[in-house]
């Protein structure tokens, strides 16, 4: 078969069109930013549900039987240790202290009169004037008078008690809530009820509720050496109230309880807080940021460059040999503002990627660049 001439030199055009095309330059690898991880000292703290109970309380009862005759207190209000509360109709207590009083009256009035005759029969025994036995009975009879005397005093000193009874004063100071008894109302002693109760409230505690699990892992960490305890200036607590709002004043860690509850797993952690105003009420459900311990080697991680995957495992992008990337399973603790406390998988000196993170897989080439600190 023979080509043509035209057929040649159109072949011959577009082999040298080919030759002469440039090849695309390749492209550059992915731009990336990343931040040194360093070890430094790390404040742990935990957030642990909580419930305000009073520094006192004491329920105000009576102690006697009787109508109460008047209410000396306004409901809501602070009253003071002593302060009379309740009055009780003391009619029937001053009549039984003036029989008392009478009855202890003529007691005494019997010993002069039984020690004389004692004293006479002892003198006329001497020469035969009474029987040995009139002497002894004149004796045991001056003996029993003053035995009575001691008895009536008993009896006095217990109706002077109820008469005091009648006056039911405040047993410790604080406020005072509602009366349940009004004037009018029959009180017992012993009665299921009681008329009021007082608490004491310029400062309360704060019952908070910690994992036994998590105390004794900060306990074994403790132990190793990772994590210091803190001293008694940095043991605040800071708390946190229903609507979200935090209380002007910091706590103080007192104690945990010794013993575990059974059926929650939980140890009671216990808190004291200053409540000058009263906005800490009894009861009031509330939430505390408490410092545990200090990781004196800790490790802060942007949480930028920490991710999960499809498992839910926490996982982080480091800048490898080679400026190539490498993948690390990483565990978490506890978030510290927009940083992870990282327990293992990241090291100090570990460049961690926290920026263009976008289709970036391990394994990949790609420019770094370190990130200005607070990016």
């Amino acid at each position: 078969m023979r080509l043509s001439v035209t057929t040649i030199c159109l072949a011959c055009g577009l082999a040298l069109t080919a030759c002469g095309k440039k090849q695309p330059p390749p492209m550059p690898p992915p731009t990336v930013g990343y931040v040194v991880l360093r070890s430094e000292p790390v404040t742990l703290t935990t957030e642990l549900p909580g419930r305000v109970s009073a520094m006192e309380s004491s329920d105000v009862r009576p102690q006697i039987n009787g109508v109460i005759r008047r209410r000396a207190f306004v409901e809501g209000s602070t009253v003071r240790a002593g302060q009379v509360l309740y009055e009780i109709e003391d009619s029937p207590y001053r009549a039984a202290d003036l029989t008392a009083r009478g009855q202890l009256a003529q007691a005494e009035a019997n010993i002069a009169a039984t020690q004389l005759q004692a004293d006479r029969y002892r003198q006329l025994v001497a020469i035969s004037g009474v029987s040995k036995q009139d002497a002894d009975n004149a004796v045991a009879a001056a003996a029993q008078a003053k035995a009575a005397v001691i008895a009536q005093r008993g009896t006095l000193k217990s109706a002077e008690v109820n008469l005091g009874f009648t006056r039911i004063r405040a047993p410790i100071s604080g406020r005072i809530g509602r009366s349940l008894f009004t004037p009018g109302a029959l009180v017992q002693n012993g009665q299921a009820n009681a008329l009021a109760t007082i608490q004491r409230m310029d400062q309360v505690y704060v019952d908070l509720t910690e994992s036994a699990a998590d105390l004794l892992n900060l306990r074994a960490a403790m132990q190793g050496g990772d994590v210091t305890r803190p001293g008694p200036e940095s043991a605040r607590v800071q708390l946190i109230l229903p609507n979200g709002q935090i209380y002007p004043s910091e706590g103080v860690l007192k104690f945990a309880d010794v013993t575990v509850d059974p059926t929650t797993g939980a140890v009671v952690v216990r808190a004291v807080f200053p409540n000058p105003s009263g906005v800490l009420l009894p009861g009031l459900y509330v939430r505390a940021r408490v410092i545990e311990g200090v990781r004196q080697q800790g490790l802060l991680a942007p949480q930028a460059g920490v991710s999960h995957n499809e498992r839910g495992l926490a996982t982080a992008l480091v800048v490898g040999p080679g400026n190539v990337v490498a993948q690390r399973m990483v565990t978490t603790e506890q978030a510290i503002g927009d940083k992870w406390v990282v327990a293992g998988g990241l090291k100090a000196g570990d460049k961690l990627i926290v920026d263009g993170l976008l289709n970036l897989h391990p394994g990949a080439k790609v420019d770094a660049r370190p990130v200005a600190a607070g990016k």
